[in-house]
């Protein structure tokens, strides 16, 4: 499949290069940030507010028709029999996997055609799941599958697309970061505010007004990347620093060849006066220490992550065969199932493990506010323990918790409902920030893109096997959630395990070697 969306005959030529922050004013890029804050806020997430609407499509009987004599009934609109249940969360399931499968071709295709043309791309998506979903009752084909498909595809275009805006302010790039990232979380609060509206109403605010008015979204999405948005990716403060450090740039032979003296020494003049120009610039935009600064807080963090530089300089391929990749894919493969798995069956989980349908309700209810708030919650404070602690320990941290999550998720107490949710919440944008950073640090941002792309798109397409979850729970188990969960539970301890482990072992036998090598550089000394 093809996302390149005007052929492949374009020369290299044709590729978007980056733009420097200080040739764009700073009121425009101030306002560049804040609209992607906000176009995030209601687009690059919105799938993962599955288990919010999910009782909208049961009250509205969406596959219900394949609701046999013989299943279990819905009790006044809102428990989902088995056909039912298994569809609506296939549905879901689809959109996960979808969702980060296509961060792999995205990418690729924002290098080559820059933020503008993915936005786009982004917002046409999006509007075409809106439509089908609006669409559906009336459609003759299942429209609820591809309609919540396209909504999860545009994601990825839109929020992706925007990550270069951290560079639109170098030195409050981590707040830019964070701002997105909180987006992205809370959007999934989308749905909630919806359904609560769908209650307000009685039921009147059907989906398929709600999907209608939702193409406002999209709309908005296409004006601003069209005539505001950036056409190109801002450059980073390397590639500014070496711009302007390099003085190679002042010179072009190739194309002075046939100038006389005179024009080639005032092209020279002009060139030099150029990058002094943009010097000026660039200090004015880091501020006089800036570049300094950050190089060396930079090293500060490189040598208490431990592992930095593991893989640096070897192929993908290389690094894909190591121990350090397939270790960090299988717990990345077991952890985001647990999730999926979770978001999409909560409300059935805690109806048998509560064995009270409205306390379950409850759960629900409150996990869906817990989600989005959760995320932003906790941004500073996976900052702060990523830059400040070593790699072991970071992963040493998602183990723990994650297995303690595992335990609450098993305990049939209200208590312990409260605190999974709790914990759950601030974990999930835990993990995702802590695998990205591990793959930065351990493989290098030279082959970032493929090596992390291929941890998530690996992930994401093994993700399929939590519809057989959920037929195993309903079927061998009937509804008792324990077995699937305890069995996931060991899975990810012993992967867990395995991957601290080694990466901590790892991390000794380099900090012995930088000893050694440190050793060996130091000036001999005489002792008198």
């Amino acid at each position: 499949m093809s996302l390149n969306p005007v052929g492949t005959s374009l020369p290299p030529a044709a590729k978007e290069e980056p733009i420097g922050a200080f040739e764009v004013p700073k009121w425009k890029r101030i306002l560049q940030v804040a609209i992607a804050v906000i176009y995030c806020l209601f687009s690059a997430g919105v799938v993962f507010g599955y288990a919010a609407i999910r009782p909208v499509f049961v009250q509205e009987g969406v596959y219900s028709q394949y609701c046999s004599s013989l299943s279990e009934s819905a009790i006044e609109g809102e428990r989902a029999c088995y056909e039912q249940e298994i569809r609506l969360n296939i549905m879901f399931t689809t959109a996960a996997v979808a969702t980060n499968v296509v961060a792999l071709p995205v990418g690729t295709l924002l290098d080559r055609y820059g933020p503008r043309v993915s936005g786009i791309i982004g917002s046409v998506l999006l509007a075409i799941g809106a439509i089908f979903l609006a669409l559906a009752p009336n459609l003759p084909f299942d429209a609820y599958i591809p309609g919540y498909l396209f909504l999860a595809l545009g994601g990825p275009f839109i929020f992706i697309s925007s990550f270069q805006l951290s560079n639109t302010f170098p030195n409050h790039s981590g707040l830019i970061l964070a701002l997105l990232t909180g987006a992205f979380d809370s959007s999934s609060a989308i749905f909630l505010f919806y359904r609560l509206a769908y209650e307000a109403s009685d039921g009147t605010f059907k989906p398929q007004k709600f999907f209608l008015v939702y193409l406002v979204v999209p709309a908005f999405l296409l004006v601003v990347q069209i005539f505001f948005m950036p056409s190109r990716s801002y450059k980073t403060v390397g590639e500014l620093v070496s711009n302007a450090e390099n003085p190679e740039n002042d010179e072009n032979p190739a194309d002075w060849n046939d100038r006389n003296e005179d024009q080639v020494t005032q092209m020279r003049d002009e060139r030099r006066a150029h990058r002094e120009s943009v010097v000026s610039e660039l200090t004015s935009l880091l501020g006089s220490k800036g570049a300094t600064k950050q190089q060396s807080e930079e090293q500060k963090k490189q040598k208490i992550s431990g592992v930095h530089g593991a893989q640096h300089g070897r192929s993908a391929l290389q690094q894909i065969k190591s121990p350090w990749f397939i270790l960090i894919t299988g717990f990345t493969v077991v952890q985001m199932t647990r999730i999926n798995y979770f978001v999409a069956t909560i409300r059935t989980q805690y109806e048998y493990l509560l064995n009270d349908d409205l306390k379950a309700k409850h759960v629900n209810n409150i996990f869906d506010v817990a989600l989005p708030v959760g995320g932003i919650f906790s941004i500073p404070f996976i900052g702060l323990i990523l830059d400040n602690t070593s790699t072991p320990f970071v992963l040493g941290v998602l183990v723990a918790v994650a297995t303690t999550i595992g335990i609450l998720g098993v305990l049939p107490y209200l208590w312990a409902a409260y605190a999974n949710v709790i914990l759950f919440t601030l974990y999930r944008p835990f993990y995702y920030t802590a695998v990205s950073d591990y793959s930065a640090k351990v493989f290098g941002f030279h082959t970032f893109g493929k090596v992390y792309g291929l941890i998530i798109c690996l992930a994401g397409v093994l993700n399929f096997i939590q519809s057989a979850l959920d037929a195993a729970t309903h079927k061998i188990f009937h509804r008792d959630p324990i077995p699937i969960n305890v069995i996931l539970i060991i899975v990810a301890l012993v992967v867990g395990v395995a991957l601290v482990g080694y990466v901590w072992h790892k991390s000794r036998n380099m900090a012995r070697d930088r000893l050694e090598d440190e050793a060996e550089d130091a000036p001999e000394v005489r002792i008198p």
